[in-house]
């Protein structure tokens, strides 16, 4: 039996199969948009701190991925039999194939999502907190957009599957593009012409959203995007001294921060216990030991990213951070606004990927409202300037070398105003070349009056800059003193001596 192309090809002209097709991008861009938004959620809720909200999510997604999606179908679209009150809905084929659909989907992209969030660091969460963002900012500013980015070619090709799994709704009576033809070829038999037909309606689908999707994936995969034409790099303003210190606060009687009995352990191993901490205004305070001494535990249970299991933090004698297991007074409360006050840059620099340089910068005010958006944005590029990367300000981190990352982050943390700098071994991550114009930065903030307290491994850098250097050893205080001080102990001190002289 000869194949029949003329009749083929007048199918493709068939109004009822282009109303077919009509019928199958909307039910699949419903599904897949609703999909995608509940997805979400799921992932969202199966990463909560409640332990009977994950099992609720986990729970949901193990029954509807188990359940085939032919059988959901047909149970959802005689769900009025047993409920009467949901005919009204259920009853139509469009509504009931498009909430088994759903209930489906949103398991499986649940999972997508899930593995996008858990592919966004941790450092991520950390910049964001120390920024002062909510965690609805954080996920709205922060994980969201880099997650989507992420997930999305996986979500593309999620799509294409509901695209096909439409087919099935024919169970349900609804006209599809599957059963317009199989009522074609009940009528003249000609089955393979018709299904050659049906396919191509669907690879037409698939074709258009696939490229629009893919254009759309390019679209945010801000990694492909080019570096400016720009590269030369700058150094520092002349002015950075100057200027970059104008938020020091006056001298005071209070420290301006202080912890009072720190203990902090992870499982039966103790990082340190009841260690004291005071650092006055405007005080370059320099941490160093070897690794696993508890220095960066130290500087990050300052500001909350590690909670302390006993001890109060204090800013200008006020109380703003106590242990887990204190029983302090209701007043001793993480405060967002004191939390402002203190600024951190991070050993891995933690920059927003998804942004410039100029919107990291902008980042933190812009969530606060400090200003108009005009007003932030010259702070912003003055700051830059001020480190020496104002000709960078629209190149993304990834088109930046450490160094570059590292002064950029320097300056999103001055951008929040703080009255005390936190830097977790800010060089550590830089190549050789590159650590010099980090400390170049560094030293400029320590001479202009700000408040430091630096973790690092520069001892050239910590004996020239720093008011007081503290030395710590398994989680204890071996030396708390000034550069000359610690010169004059070290002749005395065999481990000091070595250690320094490293």
């Amino acid at each position: 039996m000869d194949f029949d192309w003329s009749y083929t090809i007048g199918l493709l002209w068939s109004r009822d199969f282009w109303d077919a097709t009509l019928l199958v991008v909307e039910l699949s861009v419903a599904t897949w948009v609703l999909a995608v938004v509940l997805g979400f959620f799921v992932a969202l809720a199966d990463r909560s701190s409640l332990m009977v909200v994950r099992r609720a999510a986990a729970l949901y997604v193990w029954f509807f991925r188990s359940l085939p999606l032919l059988v959901l179908l047909i149970f959802v679209y005689n769900l009025p039999q047993a409920f009467p009150a949901t005919s009204a809905l259920l009853s139509v084929p469009f509504i009931a194939g498009l909430l088994a659909m759903v209930l489906s989907e949103t398991a499986y992209i649940a999972e997508i999502h899930r593995g996008a969030l858990v592919a966004v660091g941790k450092g991520q969460y950390e910049a964001g907190r120390v920024l002062g963002l909510s965690r609805a900012g954080i996920q709205r500013l922060v994980v969201i957009p880099q997650a989507l980015r992420i997930a999305l070619p996986a979500l593309g090709n999620e799509f294409v599957s509901i695209v096909k799994l439409t087919s099935l709704v024919s169970v349900i009576s609804l006209a599809e593009i599957l059963l317009v033809g199989q009522r074609y070829y009940t009528q003249n038999f000609k089955v393979m012409e018709t299904m050659v037909a049906v396919a191509v309606y669907y690879v037409l689908i698939v074709t258009v959203f696939d490229t629009a999707l893919k254009a759309f994936e390019r679209r945010l995969d801000f990694s492909r995007r080019l570096a400016e034409l720009t590269t030369e790099d700058a150094e520092p303003s002349g002015e950075v001294a100057r200027t970059i210190g104008d938020d020091a606060r006056a001298m005071t009687a209070e420290p301006a921060i202080r912890l009072e009995g720190g203990g902090k352990s992870y499982g039966i191993h103790s990082v340190f216990e009841n260690l004291h901490l005071s650092v006055k205004p405007g005080e370059v305070v320099s941490i160093i030991g070897p690794s696993g001494s508890g220095k960066t535990t130290l500087i990050r249970s300052l500001n909350g990213l590690e909670t302390l299991e006993h001890g109060v933090v204090y800013l200008e004698g006020k109380p703003f951070l106590a242990g887990s297991r204190e029983k302090l007074s209701k007043s001793v409360r993480y405060d967002g606004v004191d939390a402002l006050r203190i600024g951190m840059v991070f050993q891995n620099f933690n920059l927003f990927p998804h942004r410039t340089a100029l919107e990291n910068v902008m980042m933190g005010p812009l969530y606060h409202k400090r200003g108009s958006f005009a007003e932030l944005r010259n702070d912003a590029r003055t700051l830059l300037n001020q480190v020496g990367m104002l000709v960078h300000e629209n190149k993304y981190p990834h088109q930046l070398s450490g160094g570059q990352q590292q002064r950029v982050a320097i300056a999103r943390a001055l951008a929040m105003h703080p009255s005390i700098l936190l830097f977790d071994e800010p060089t550590s991550a830089l190549d050789p070349e590159t650590v010099g114009e980090v400390l170049r930065i560094m030293a400029a903030l320590a001479r202009s009056g700000r408040t430091m307290v630096i973790v690092t491994h520069e001892m050239k850098f910590a004996m020239e800059v720093s008011d007081r250097v503290i030395f710590m050893e398994q989680g204890k205080v071996v030396f708390d003193g000034s550069p000359e001080l610690l010169a004059e102990q070290r002749k005395q001190d065999g481990r000091l001596a070595e250690f320094v002289r490293h």
